[in-house]
Order: structure tokens, then sequence, then C-alpha cells
């Protein structure tokens, strides 16, 4: 066939970008409720109306394309809105994570060379110590935004310039703004703490947001109009793209700031919740609650899990209370979830013990995304698939980031071969299901929170009392994982773990602080390398110390 002369135009291609869902979701579901929290309710037309209202202020404030707008918010409308509002006004969208102390948000904030924050009270002195120490640092002062809230109960300092509300009313919401013209422009940046504790920034596209959003509803088979509950932080990969897919089928954003299970089981009934995603911590927290608070549900909710692998007690406590677990695994360099372990047919025949190992598995790749394979990292040949040969999870495809910011080095790596390299060390079983075994960047993923332990090593290392120091993660039934430190300390020196705590307390932020300490000397190989493997089988060790 010779069609070389037809090419595209303006008739039959158009970048691709998910904040296309907005738009037709206010064209054809204008009063269908998009948005649910603490007395408010507003329709898709509405919500449109705001977003580019808010897209318009932020112009009409200088901000130009690819300019980087900070959010420092929890699940609130304003964060809804502005994973639309700030790709509409080609601005970059850097969602920032509310645990995190001040001097990681500064460098943050320089990092992305900021032009815009937005701030919820409750983390208003956080940011306003992160925002002096990025001028210190040389950012130019970015316009900062309060975004008060209704729901938040303890008031809280005004740290900004101008409030939310005030900002929006800046704007027109029939200001022309300008059309995605390249998909592979930057919609959102995110940050990662990758294997050295230095924040890595990882650049979202506009292609794949649209890519990973459309997944999430063909993973789930996802209707018309869902209603889903925001537990999963905003923060986190851009709710794993979420906040586009909830758009995409015109469903309802029921906004939750904090994690209360009385409060979720409340949510869940009164407004009818279909779907929720989540850490391990959430689940477990809503298994252990439901004696307590009777949760009353008649209704069918999915609920998606990535982190540890769900036990078997997590899924049948999940099942009792009439809830569906997915599995998925993925990393920010992926939006999130890229592999889903797709259930089948035959499992339900299983044991609970059964269908609980098979439901642990990372599993196979998600539907848009082109490929998830297990190979070895030096010859990038794929692995048997035997269960027992260990290689490197990598992925490849369009739910792919752009790569690293201001880092090529780093992002080389990460593509070498041809393919993302994780870090996560893997199986793969016979029916083609991949099975993590170990995490080779050392990565602690504690309540859903990627923890770097080298950066908790920098920490113990400047105590004055530590000659050598290590740090692994420990099993932990409500985090999933938690730090735990193994400290040699120097000859003729003593230190108390409840010492070490209060020290890293003052560098790290309270996530990242050891839960354990044990002393003694440290196995080592030959070239003084020290043994991490034997490190992991005494976690549980009769001489450790809880804190």
């Amino acid at each position: 066939m010779h069609d070389a002369d037809l090419r595209p135009n303006a008739a039959n291609h158009a970048p691709l970008t998910p904040v296309l869902f907005l738009e037709r979701a206010a064209d054809v579901y204008p009063d269908r409720t998009a948005i649910v929290h603490a007395g408010v309710r507003r329709g898709w037309g509405e919500t449109r109306t705001r977003c580019h209202r808010l897209a318009s202020a932020l112009m009409r404030r200088g901000l130009r394309a690819g300019d980087v707008v900070s959010v420092m918010l929890p699940n609130v409308p304003a964060m809804v809105e502005a994973h639309f509002a700030v790709p509409l006004a080609g601005l970059v969208l850097n969602t920032l994570n509310t645990r995190l102390d001040p001097e990681a948000l500064a460098y943050m904030l320089v990092h992305a060379r900021a032009r815009a924050v937005l701030v919820d009270p409750e983390f208003a002195a956080t940011m306003r110590r992160a925002v002096v120490l990025a001028r210190d640092m040389g950012l130019a002062p970015p316009l900062v935004v309060d975004v008060p809230d209704p729901a938040f109960e303890h008031g809280g300092p005004m740290i900004g310039e101008t409030d939310y509300e005030t900002l929006l009313a800046q704007g027109e919401a029939d200001d022309v703004l300008p059309a995605v013209a390249d998909e592979w422009d930057a919609i959102a940046l995110n940050y990662t703490s990758g294997t050295t504790g230095q924040p890595k920034g990882v650049v979202y596209s506009h292609r794949g947001a649209y890519v990973n959003a459309v997944s999430n509803v063909l993973e789930w088979d996802m209707p018309r109009h869902p209603v889903y509950l925001w537990t999963l932080p905003m923060f986190h990969c851009n709710g794993w793209c979420f906040p586009w897919t909830i758009a995409a089928r015109a469903g309802v954003n029921v906004c939750l700031r904090r994690i209360d299970p009385a409060l979720i089981f409340e949510c869940i009934r009164e407004h009818g919740v279909t779907h929720y995603c989540g850490a391990p911590i959430v689940h477990n927290m809503l298994v252990n609650a439901a004696s307590k608070h009777d949760p009353r549900i008649t209704h069918h909710v999915k609920a998606m899990v990535a982190g540890a692998a769900p036990p078997a007690a997590l899924i049948e406590g999940l099942e009792s209370m009439g809830f569906e677990l997915t599995h998925v695994y993925g990393l920010t360099e992926v939006y999130g979830p890229a592999t889903v372990c797709a259930k089948q047919a035959a499992w339900e025949q299983q044991s609970l013990p059964e269908r609980a190992r098979l439901n642990a598995r990372q599993g196979v790749r998600y539907h848009l995304q082109d490929g998830a394979t297990v190979r070895d990292a030096e010859t990038m040949l794929e692995v048997p698939h035997d269960g027992h040969t260990i290689g490197e999870v990598m992925f490849r495809g369009n739910i792919m980031m752009k790569g690293y910011l201001d880092n090529p080095q780093a992002t080389a790596a990460a593509f070498r071969g041809g393919w993302f390299h994780t870090g996560d060390l893997a199986v793969v079983d016979p029916d083609g299901y991949i099975k993590i075994k170990d995490r080779s960047k050392d990565i602690i993923i504690s309540g859903g929170e990627n923890i770097s332990s080298i950066e908790i090593e920098d920490v113990l290392y400047r105590h004055p009392a530590v000659m050598v120091a290590a740090v692994v993660a420990m099993p932990d039934a409500k985090w999933g994982e938690t730090p735990c430190a193994f400290i040699e300390c120097k000859p003729g020196v003593e230190v108390s773990a409840e010492d070490i705590v209060v020290f890293c307390k003052q560098y790290l932020a309270g996530f990242k602080v050891p839960r354990r300490v044990m002393f003694g000397e440290l196995p080592k190989t030959s070239t003084g390398k020290i043994q991490k493997y034997s490190l992991r089988e005494r976690v549980h060790a009769r001489d450790a110390i809880d804190v």
C-alpha cells in the first residue's frame, strides 16, 4: 500500500492529553457530581469553570509555558482542580509529599524552579520554612497561595500573598488557554528518593498520563460514573493518574484529607463509594477496625493495593466486607501501577492460602504498557519462566517517564538497553506472572512511602558514637515495612537506642526514623562490604530494641 502522502493533519491527529477528559465530562455531564468534600458538592460544569479560572489567573500572574506550580495539599478539591488547571495553562504540576521536612521540600522547589506554590494551612509552617530556605538557595520568590479548607479543624497561619478563591476570581473562564502542541510536553514533575537519598525529578508527559489514565479504566473495567474515594494521596504519582481517570468516566471524587477508618466507612456508605486505592496500611486499618466500627456496607466495593503483598488475612477480611482486592505494582517512574495481578477464574476454586499466594504476585503488564519483563541486568536476556531464576524487573512503553529532570546520567542508566531498570529483583512463574523477591536498591516501602536506607545511614554516621551503620527493611504489621538500624559502635563508646532515635529525628522526617535499633559487630565480606542479607535475617533477634 502506498500511503506516504497521507500525513497527520488537524482533522485526523491531535496530541493526547488527559485534560480533554475534563472538557468531555463537563460538556456531556455538566450537572453530574464531580467533587464532594466537607459539605461542598460541585458538578463537572462548575469544576471546569473553576479550573479554567485558575489556569487563567496563573497566566495573568505571569506564569508561562513550562513553568512549575508546586502544591502542598492533602486530598481536597483544590488538588483535583490543580490536576487540570495547571496543565490547561501549559504549566507543569509538582505535587509535594506532605510528609517531608522543610529541607527536602526546599531542595525540590529549587530544583524544579517553582514559580508558584499552593499551600494548605496544615502545612503552612513547614512550607514557610521551605520557601525561606529555597530563597536562600537562590530561588526567585514564588507566588505563594493559601488554600483554606473548612474540613481542617485547627485553623492555621496564612503565609501566602493571596488565597485560593481570590486567585480564582482574578481569572476568567472564557480566556483563551494554550492548546497542547505536543503530547510529549511535560504535564507533571514528581520527586522520588532514588537509591542515594538525593531526590530525582521524574518528568511525566501528557501522553503518558493520558495512556495510564485510560489503562486504569481497563484494569478495573470501570463503568460510567464511578464513585472514587481518595484514600490514596494525590501527591503519590499524581494519585496513580486517577484524577484524570475519574474525569474520563465522569465519576465522583470523594475527597478525604486524612485516613480514619470510621470516616472511610461513613463515606463509603453515604456516597456509595465503588472504588478506592491505597497502600497496605490503609486496607489493614479497615480490616482491623471492622469489628469496632461496623462497616454495614451492602454494595460491592473495588479496592486496589500496591506495595507489600496482601496476606491471606487481609484478603479474607476485605472479602468479608464485600470488597474485591486488586494487587498492582509500579514505581514513580511508571506513573504508579504498571503491572497488575490479573485474576484468573480458576483461582476462585483455590483455598484462601493459595489464593493469597497467587494474588501476592506483581503479575502482568498493564493493558496499555508495552512490556513488563524480568531480565538479566548484564546480558539483557529474559529469564526463564521457572519461578526460580532471578533477574531485574524492567519496563518499556507508553506508561514511562520522559526521564529525570536535569540528570542525563541517571536517565541514561535507567534506560540502558532500551528498557527501564527498576532495580527490583524478581522471578517469573510458569504462568508468566512476575513475583518480586528483593529490592536491589535497598529501598524501604513504609506506608506507601519510599525510604532510602542510604539516606538514613548517612545520618547515623554523623553520630559521634557510630563506627559502622546499616539499615534494612523490617516487616511491620501496620506500615508494611519500617527501617531497622544496625550499629557498630566505636571502641569504648556506648549509646542507647533512644539516643540514636533522638539524634535521627533532628535530620529525618518522622517516618524515616528507625523503629528498631540493634547493636553489635556487623557481618562483612572479605572486602569490608556489609552483608545486608545477613542483617535481614536478624531483624527479629531478641537483642533488638523497639523504639
